[in-house]
């Protein structure tokens, strides 16, 4: 019978530890502010080349609220490391193209802790378009 109560209480307190760190990183104001150095973000359609967790529909519906379009591309001359990128002569990384707003973009910013984890810049996918993605800060 304790067994029972002790899964229960696990069935229970895993949904709710996950909703609260999701809510922490996400969505609450204590846990990220832009760095003030950040050039504002402009208006408009925005392309970003995602290459890990940002790849899974759930995960782009909990960031910034929809699935989007993604489009399938390549970026050539660099190499998955881990959680970054690295420029590699004959490395080819494939991911998304995802099309976002500047409310969206934002969201994208705050998931990756833009200035504090991940710098977001402008690469050139295979196809030849210009498109910003994350790269971590050294």
């Amino acid at each position: 019978m304790r067994a029972f109560k002790w899964l229960g209480a696990l069935a229970l307190g895993t949904p709710l530890a996950l909703s609260g760190w999701l809510w922490l990183t996400m969505l609450s104001p204590w846990t990220y502010d832009r760095p003030d150095q950040l050039p504002p973000i402009q208006q408009g359609p925005h392309r970003v080349f995602v290459y890990g967790t940002l790849t899974h529909a759930p995960v782009r519906w909990l960031v910034y609220g929809r699935t989007g379009d993604p489009e399938p591309a390549v970026l050539e001359g660099f190499r998955r490391d881990g959680l970054d990128l690295e420029e590699a002569r004959q490395g080819r990384v494939e991911g998304l193209v995802l099309t976002v707003d500047a409310k969206e973009l934002k969201r994208l910013d705050r998931y990756e802790r833009l200035g504090i984890r991940y710098d977001r810049v402008r690469v050139t996918l295979a196809d030849g378009r210009r498109v910003w993605t994350y790269r971590r800060r050294h």
